[in-house]
């Protein structure tokens, strides 16, 4: 610990009101980064998606198989296990601007190297290290409007952002599955990819500050050093330990270390994993219960995804209007002390029997004698749900871990990846061996059971958050 005399030199902000802090910033200067960021998120999980509409060409071309088809899904997915255990550290470490620029650039040039792979190798080698720097906006965005908004004013900014991880992949399956009824080449779906890469990287590049306030800290610190002359300012994140293996240890290690040692992200994680897996799993389950059962095209059969996105609308409207306001008014009563983060599971208490109850529509409804309306307004209900419970523990996560949200968010990214990557590999052989009746059953069922989560952290929540070591209580 520096002494007295030492920490006078330890820079902080200027008082409560200082325009450098990210949130003093104009309401619409945060507007414009969080709407921006949910369309870095928008980015990264469209591009996950977007394949599943080409494969047929991909199978013709090559002679592939569709379980290799198939990876090309799953392997960019496996990429968000990776890319978080540096991404979101490294963001706490240097500071949010520098890692995007890196990742984003990396991005659009692996989007380039799948438009001209020579074989499917190589597209999916490119696919995976694409997946890697994908991952960068699925926590780091998050991260960011922790930086710029309160816990009272959080919650509006991220109903957008969580919406973007849902939204993608339901756009993906429309976009390339008319690309291949139009007869257009499979490389221009990568080519297309990385037009709206290289346009987001341009988007960072000029207009995404440094939003990350111990960076921000650090930089007035060096500029008082350079006008005094005095060397002895300093910030807290230039008081970190230098030595390269307890830095890495401290930076790599934390989101496995939360992980182990925090039991309500634990939960929470295992939650949103299994839900992520569904959605991914869908990929495979669409053509079997609309391609096959309904005889529709790629592009038919993608427009099947729709509901899904609609429902996800649904659910960020329902936030707003409905539970938002209900938050505003625990903010009045917790007043001036900060809203307990177990108040933000409301959604989940309707968003989880939601969830189960879509699988249940879905499967039943699947026979093909049955128009395909129903199972297709059967995903509104997942896309509903999905929406609902992402928002209620992602602004958990955010609000019980504060400083430390990115690493909490590459915890959770990290395992509900294996997940969403695993899910579509055993998908069609589960719908092929159960029919979708009862494979969608079984998946319903499981959901059934993690309904009593949420409610549990409701609970248990304030007493697992005072024994935390990275949950602040005050």
């Amino acid at each position: 610990m520096r002494d007295e005399k030492h920490n006078k030199f330890l820079v902080h902000w200027d008082g409560t009101n200082d325009p450098e802090n990210p949130k003093n910033w104009g309401r619409w200067k945060r507007w414009y980064i969080t709407m921006f960021g949910g369309l870095l998120t928008l980015n990264a999980s469209f591009a996950s998606s977007a394949p599943s509409g080409i494969l047929g060409q991909l199978i013709e071309e090559w002679h592939i198989s569709t379980e290799v088809a198939t990876l090309l899904i799953a392997i960019f997915v496996v990429g968000y296990c990776v890319g978080p255990i540096f991404w979101a550290p490294l963001s706490e470490a240097v500071g949010r601007r520098p890692i995007f620029l890196i990742s984003f650039l990396l991005y659009t040039i692996f989007q380039v190297a799948c438009a001209v792979a020579p074989n499917p190798g190589a597209l999916i080698a490119f696919r995976f290290l694409g997946g890697v720097c994908a991952a960068c906006p699925l926590t780091n965005a998050g991260a960011i409007l922790a930086d710029m908004w309160d816990p009272d004013t959080r919650g509006k900014s991220i109903a957008f952002f969580a919406l973007a991880p849902f939204a993608g992949p339901a756009l993906g399956p429309i976009v390339s599955g008319y690309m291949t009824v139009a007869g257009v080449h499979w490389r221009w779906l990568f080519w297309v990819l990385t037009f709206f890469a290289g346009a987001c990287f341009i988007g960072i590049y000029f207009t995404m500050p440094e939003t990350f306030a111990p960076m921000i800290l650090t930089r007035k610190a060096r500029a008082l050093r350079k006008k005094t002359g005095d060397t002895r300012y300093f910030s807290a994140l230039e008081t970190m330990p230098k030595d390269p293996r307890r830095l890495a240890y401290l930076i790599f290690g934390r989101p496995f270390k939360m992980l182990i040692r925090e039991p309500m992200l634990l939960a929470i994680t295992i939650y949103m994993s299994f839900i992520y897996g569904c959605i991914y799993l869908l990929f495979e389950a669409f053509p079997i219960v609309f391609t096959i059962g309904h005889r529709m095209n790629e592009g038919v059969s993608g427009l099947m995804f729709l509901p899904l996105f609609l429902g996800g609308c649904a659910g960020t409207a329902s936030y707003l209007l409905v539970f938002n306001p209900r938050y505003e008014k625990y903010i009045a009563r917790f007043a001036p002390k900060v809203v307990p983060p177990e108040f933000r599971l409301e959604m989940a208490f309707v968003g989880a029997p939601v969830f189960a109850v879509g699988f249940f529509w879905f499967g039943w409804t699947s026979y093909p004698s049955i128009s395909f309306w129903s199972p297709m307004m059967a995903t509104s209900f997942l896309g509903f749900g999905v929406v609902l419970i992402f928002l209620s523990l992602f602004n958990y996560i955010v609000d019980a871990y504060l400083m430390v949200a990115a690493s909490a968010l590459a915890a959770a990214t990290i395992i509900r990846s294996l997940f969403g990557a695993g899910f579509p590999l055993f998908a069609t052989q589960m719908y092929d061996r159960l029919n979708p009746r009862w494979a969608s059953t079984l998946l319903g069922c499981l959901a059934l059971l993690m309904i009593p989560i949420p409610f549990a952290l409701r609970v248990w929540g304030p007493t697992l958050r005072k024994k935390s070591k990275y949950a602040p209580t005050d």
